[in-house]
């Protein structure tokens, strides 16, 4: 089995040695991994990739051998020559060009036909509206427009991909952030809820006096727990793409929730939690937690935050495979769904000014799943949404 699995990744062009194999298979002798796929994914990237810029491309031959992931055929194993992406102009479009470029069909459409499109595609095409390339109308490739389609390398320029096609990382927010103003934790403050916890540290000085006025005049000290903000909190936080200019506003909420909480618990996704989510940016590609089991471990005590601008691809909150990142098993709403139901009290945070929510479908279908229980992130929105959580 690992001659087949070392020559997958000899077709894969990852530059792996028989002396790298012999390492792991001296290393599986020893039981450093055992009955764990996880175990062995780990071991097996340790032992045979020397270097990190192979990573996203083991990672894909190792899902291509062990858990059958090309039966979903995400993207084709063909490697799409650097060439063909390079940009060298943009087409401007007006607004009635723009109108009259149709949409493929749907998200299922899109992958057929890219599978068409590199199996016959051989040389580099710019400014086309068919092939892969760039600064054209095909919904292939970057540096143009479409109203759908898939990117591939390159930056987004106008919001319009359903699924991309490139390993991106981003930065965690910052928690150590000093806030210029005190506003955003006084209105935190309203959800705060006090309880008498741990050992007996603080001095009860009413109890005391009246211990001691029926102990005859003698000291009787009466000491209780100290009060603390029993109110937990989870928080999703929306990560990169379309949030990165929020950035900044999204880090001194954070900053002033990790201040007022004690029982805090947060988590990283992007567009739309699924059945992963993550603490570590820098880690979100093997270092995931499992939704469910978020769901499972904290009690219905709990008030849920969910933080970010609510805009995606349509098939992200509804169509199976419709995440923008990875072929996901359920649709965004089901996730979302569970939590509601988990959770009675939630609200949603949006960094974008509301006149503009209407104009984005999934900010609407967001805005209803959660009973009209979203506010803007301002001052005003955030008072708004602590009032909710707190009744």
């Amino acid at each position: 089995m690992l001659i087949d699995f070392f020559n997958t990744l000899k077709r894969a062009d990852i530059p792996v040695s028989l002396n790298e194999l012999l390492v792991l298979l001296d290393a599986l002798k020893k039981g450093v991994a055992f009955a764990s796929i996880d175990d062995f994914y780990l071991l097996s990237r340790i032992c045979l990739i020397k270097d990190e810029k192979h990573f996203d491309r083991f990672d894909r031959a190792f899902g291509h051998y062990f858990k059958g992931l090309d039966a979903l055929n995400l993207f084709p194993d063909n490697a799409i020559p650097e060439d063909w992406l390079r940009s060298e102009f943009l087409k401007n479009l007006s607004e009635e060009e723009k109108a009259k470029i149709e949409a493929m069909g749907g998200l299922d459409k899109l992958l057929e036909t890219l599978n068409e499109r590199l199996e016959d595609q051989h040389d580099r095409h710019a400014g086309g509206n068919k092939w892969i390339g760039t600064g054209g109308t095909s919904p292939f490739g970057h540096s143009g427009y479409n109203p759908e389609g898939i990117r591939i390398g390159g930056e987004s320029k106008h919001k319009r991909a359903v699924k991309v096609w490139e390993k991106r990382e981003f930065k965690n927010l910052d928690d150590q952030v000093e806030l210029g103003t005190r506003n955003m934790k006084v209105a935190l403050r309203k959800l705060r809820k006090f309880a008498r916890t741990g050992s007996n540290e603080e001095l009860d000085l009413n109890d005391t006096i009246r211990s001691t006025a029926a102990n005859a005049g003698l000291l009787d000290i009466k000491m209780v727990p100290e009060r603390h903000n029993a109110a937990k909190v989870l928080i999703f936080l929306d990560i990169g793409g379309s949030m990165d200019p929020y950035i900044h506003l999204c880090e001194q909420l954070f900053s002033a929730a990790r201040t007022e909480f004690k029982h805090l618990e947060y988590f990283y996704f992007h567009n739309c939690v699924y059945e992963k989510v993550w603490k570590d940016n820098n880690r979100r590609h093997h270092d995931t937690l499992s939704t469910m089991d978020v769901i499972h471990t904290y009690g219905k005590d709990y008030r849920v935050i969910f933080i970010g601008d609510a805009a995606m691809s349509p098939y992200e909150l509804i169509q199976r495979y419709g995440s923008v990142e990875h072929m996901n098993e359920e649709a965004g709403q089901v996730w979302l769904q569970r939590i509601l139901d988990t959770w009675d009290k939630a609200i949603w945070l949006n960094p974008t000014q509301e006149k503009y929510w209407g104009y984005t479908h999934s900010t609407d279908t967001i805005h209803q799943l959660f009973d009209g229980h979203m506010y803007p992130l301002t001052l005003a929105g955030l008072e708004a949404g602590i009032k909710h959580l707190s009744k």
